[in-house]
């Protein structure tokens, strides 16, 4: 079970913009990633080179904010709210629900809830 403390330095690199180094550092070499529907992807050298994949593809992604975060034993929610500016210069927010099942210290099994329709073109972001 993760503590609190835990789970907040993992929310700090997230807001830190420091994708990578939170997946080197806070999931199991095992883990799991799912978006929606989509089949997991897996194994943590995996999730490095897919998330590496996603910032090459734009030109920015910042974490804006964690709304709220739900601590309840070994799983975790987060209500994130990402701003992503693409290679055309425009810039949308997406917001997305994060569920995380930990092992100890470490995330082991996560999968993203959002709508894609929700992320939208928003001028000065959130």
């Amino acid at each position: 079970m993760p503590s609190p403390e835990r789970v907040a330095d993992f929310i700090a690199h997230v807001k830190a913009d420091r994708f990578v180094a939170a997946i080197e550092r806070f999931y199991t070499e095992d883990a799991t990633m799912q978006e929606n529907a989509a089949p997991p992807r897996g194994g943590r050298d995996a999730l490095v080179a897919h998330e590496r994949q996603v910032l090459a593809a734009v030109k920015s992604i910042h974490a804006k904010k964690a709304d709220w975060l739900l601590i309840d034993g070994d799983r975790v929610v987060i209500n994130w709210v990402f701003e992503i500016t693409g290679p055309d210069g425009k810039t949308r927010v997406m917001e997305e629900i994060a569920c995380q099942d930990w092992r100890d210290d470490r995330i082991f099994r996560e999968r993203f809830f959002f709508d894609p329709a929700s992320i939208v073109e928003r001028p000065g972001g959130v």
